[in-house]
């Protein structure tokens, strides 16, 4: 089974699926449909058999009463009811017969065609009181006895029980009709009904699965075309065929890849071209600027000598050289990781060292205070971890002063390095932005010692290692950067360091950073 199948599979049994929900649906209207259907002809069918068994039984007593019973003498021996019952069971359509009659008050006489089947206990007593009432006569009842009928259970088997008596005196008559048969013919059509209901669900599924099939497969093709698209499979296109709505849609998908292809390729080769510009412009720049950079050196250690109105613009020279020194470094360093030529040169690292050996190589140690053990070993890349120090530790110096602690621990599987200073900290607007390149917190303030590029290269050469810097404000004041790192950066590399291809590492021209991403203090 391919993936694709299971994840078809997969995506159709959830309840978000649209198959699903259209195969529910399906179904439910069918089982509501079915159920109505069946439900109405069952009881429209018991209706009539019952109604069809009971006209026939009540209306044939009715005449047995009328021809059999009425016919006996008006004072009928125990032998008269039981012949008369008996005549009367025999030409009826299946049903037993009582026929009462009472001598002397209390003491009936019962005349029955089976005293196994029908005795005088089985007629309930509500129609006993019934049939023995007198109507009284009015213009709309000319009788006084009526034939009362009810039906009722006995033994767990459903018969019909009815009952008159003769006008003008005569015997009271009951008849029992068992209704066994019509509740099997009942049940069976119970049963053939719950049958087509079944059948009626399957087909309803098995329709809304074939709907669903030709419907969603269009749907399916064109999702997955979407989520390929979205993986950066711009090349991807639909095979559109028919005229109908969803034809229309893969048709504007199409439009839509090959448009968005086309404004990828062409922000691909700007973005390439912007690169190899900046890349070439700063590699250009590194030959005059290293001669310039040794002639400014050389008019600093002249300066004392120059005519006092010289001097400062010597000093401005020198200074602004450095600076455009460090900005094309930072630059040419930029350049790498969007080209994604930057690597690491792994070796193991004794942190607190490290971390000594960037303050000291600097001249922070009056400035920082540092809480790290000593035998805390990781393996990083030195030189990339050097610039991230130094962008942190001198970003803390420059903008919120001394003292910088800084805090070596581990958690876990990750190197914690935490640089607080004791500044005013850093404004909320400020923070989302600290580590963009060339951001500027203060547009009124666009000049600054700094590139404007130290905290992003710093967070540059976190990423790149498997790690992220982080950037809030102390609650006892401050700005506090976290650097968490990963303390074996091995297995981003294989197992080994690979050598930056552009021959250099990245510790090279990255003294310090900016906090707002232009050297001016927030």
């Amino acid at each position: 089974m391919t993936e694709r199948t299971k994840r078809s599979i997969r995506a159709g049994l959830r309840w978000t699926s649209l198959r699903l929900r259209l195969v529910v649906v399906f179904a439910l209207v069918a089982l509501t449909a079915a159920v109505s259907a069946s439900g109405i002809a069952y009881w429209l069918n018991r209706e009539a058999v019952l109604t069809r068994t009971q006209g026939t039984a009540l209306d044939d007593f009715r005449r047995q009463m009328q021809d059999t019973a009425a016919a006996l003498p008006a004072r009928p021996l125990e032998e008269d009811l039981q012949r008369a019952a008996g005549q009367m069971a025999s030409g009826g359509p299946g049903y037993d017969v009582l026929l009462v009659d009472e001598r002397e008050r209390g003491r009936p006489m019962v005349g029955f065609s089976d005293l196994d089947t029908f005795t005088l206990e089985d007629v309930p007593d509500p129609l006993r009181k019934q049939v023995a009432r007198k109507q009284p006569l009015t213009s709309n009842n000319e009788h006084e006895y009526h034939l009362f009928w009810q039906r009722t259970s006995i033994a767990g088997t459903p018969y019909l029980v009815a009952g008159t008596r003769i006008i003008g005196g005569g015997p009271t008559g009951y008849m029992l009709k068992s209704l066994d048969q019509e509740r099997q013919d009942l049940n069976s059509l119970a049963w053939s009904l719950g049958i087509a209901t079944t059948l009626a669900l399957i087909g309803s599924a098995l329709l809304a699965q074939a709907a669903a099939t030709t419907v969603l497969r269009p749907v399916q093709r064109l999702g997955d075309a979407a989520r390929k698209l979205g993986e950066g499979k711009l090349d991807t296109r639909l095979t559109v065929s028919g005229t109908d709505e969803l034809a229309d849609l893969s048709r504007t998908f199409n439009r839509t890849a090959s448009s968005l292809e086309k404004k990828v390729a062409d922000m691909s080769a700007r973005e390439e071209s912007s690169r190899r510009f900046v890349a070439d412009m700063s590699h250009e720049l590194r030959t005059p600027l290293t001669a310039i950079t040794a002639v400014a050196e050389v008019l600093e250690d002249e300066a004392d000598s120059l005519d006092p109105m010289i001097a400062p613009a010597v000093h401005l020279v020198v200074s602004e050289t450095r600076r455009l020194n460090d900005l094309v470094e930072n630059l040419m360093e930029v350049t790498r990781f969007d080209a994604g030529t930057a690597r690491l040169v792994l070796d193991d690292v004794d942190v607190a060292d490290q971390v000594t050996a960037c303050i000291d190589a600097r001249a922070w140690l009056d400035a920082v205070d540092l809480d790290a053990e000593r035998g805390m070993m990781v393996r990083l890349d030195p030189r990339r971890l050097d610039v991230i120090l130094a962008n942190l530790i001198g970003n803390a110096l420059k903008h919120g002063g001394s003292p910088v602690n800084v805090k070596v621990r581990t958690e876990g599987e990750e190197l914690v390095i935490e640089v607080r200073d004791h500044g005013p900290g850093i404004p909320e607007e400020v923070l989302p932005h600290v580590f963009d390149r060339f951001y500027k917190a203060s547009a009124s303030r666009p000049r600054s010692e700094g590139s404007g590029l130290g905290l992003s290269i710093a967070v540059e050469n976190a990423h790149i290692h498997g790690g992220d810097i982080t950037a809030a404000n102390s609650p006892e004041g401050g700005a506090v950067f976290v650097l968490r790192l990963p303390r074996d950066a091995s297995k981003l590399t294989g197992g080994g360091g690979v050598e930056d291809p552009n021959g250099r590492e990245d510790g090279e021209g990255s003294r310090g950073g900016d906090r707002d991403g232009d050297g001016e203090a927030s």
